[in-house]
């Protein structure tokens, strides 16, 4: 009964995570709560009983015993096929840094055939499969290192980014969270989850546009006053400059110089993201993927 009571533990716990996600409604929060209440009741067990709390998630435990029976390797690798796989794996990185993608996932590949029971190999061919835009194939092989070596932390974030890239937030932030506990000074996992948690609030909010701009923080980024720089090149964009300024100011435009303070220039620059957005919603686009593209770091990290 012990075991039985450790389960139920880790399902209450699970549940009560669940019911507190901003993804469900109240009326799916309080039906969760019901359950929690009903499996309390039936098993005589609450949160407090902490004894039988187990060292991994629920979702962990299901994972690893799903994927250690579906995705495992059972052949073992001859000495020379190790390190011929290592010969491989080096290649592969080579290429990487080349921007040889293609290259590279025959290497990785060639490197699995040969050791499929590298976590390394599985992890850095999800790399190559995310740069040539294969994000479900590199969920796949983050899914096979994991299985090997359920403490790969990079394993977890390139799946979150391969997650995230799908718009599968929910999974991505657990992904992160993952990544983060086993490596908690990575400051590549923590702004992506921050990423992947607005990308969940966004499509979460039944009001949201999925703009979410925080025009504060963007004024002051180098990357966007020098996208800013170019945009304003653009004929359209003057156009639509000047009309704003027009209305902010109240008056003809006269540049920024007729701003009285900071808070102005916020409040003309949200319109200005509003007039484009009513305008040519192209454009607002394009700059929520160089935004996104500036700060989901993953794309940049070393390879093992």
């Amino acid at each position: 009964m012990s075991s039985v009571k450790r389960l139920v533990y880790a399902v209450i716990h699970f549940l009560r995570e669940q019911s507190q996600m901003d993804t469900f409604t109240p009326d799916e929060q309080e039906s969760l709560e019901v359950a929690i209440q009903c499996l309390e009741t039936v098993f005589k067990i609450t949160l407090e009983d902490t004894h039988l709390a187990s060292s991994q998630h629920l979702i962990e435990m299901f994972t690893n015993s799903i994927q250690k029976n579906d995705m495992l390797p059972v052949s073992r690798s001859s000495p020379e096929g190790v390190v011929k796989a290592d010969q491989l794996k080096d290649e592969g990185n080579n290429h990487m840094k080349e921007e040889n993608y293609g290259a590279a996932v025959d290497c990785y590949t060639r490197a699995i055939e040969l050791d499929p029971n590298n976590a390394v190999y599985y992890c850095n061919r999800a790399a190559a499969q995310s740069k040539l835009n294969n994000f479900r194939e590199a969920i796949k092989d983050c899914e096979s290192a994991i299985a090997i070596d359920p403490k790969y932390s990079k394993a977890y974030g390139r799946m979150g980014l391969a997650l995230t890239s799908v718009n599968k937030y929910e999974e991505a932030v657990t992904s992160y969270q993952k990544a983060l506990d086993l490596d908690p000074e990575n400051d590549s996992y923590k702004s992506n989850l921050k990423i992947a948690e607005q990308k969940l609030r966004d499509v979460s909010s039944p009001t949201g546009t999925g703009l979410s701009f925080d025009m504060a923080s963007l004024i002051n980024n180098p990357a966007f006053i020098s996208m800013a720089a170019s945009l304003m090149q653009n004929p359209q964009i003057q156009q639509l400059m000047s009309g704003m300024m027009s209305n902010a100011i109240g008056g003809p435009a006269a540049g920024v110089g007729g701003l009285s303070d900071l808070s102005s220039l916020i409040h003309a620059g949200q319109q200005f993201a509003q007039q484009i957005q009513q305008q040519n919603p192209e454009l607002i686009e394009q700059l929520r993927n160089h935004i996104r593209s500036r700060y989901l770091s993953g794309s940049t990290e070393e390879h093992s």
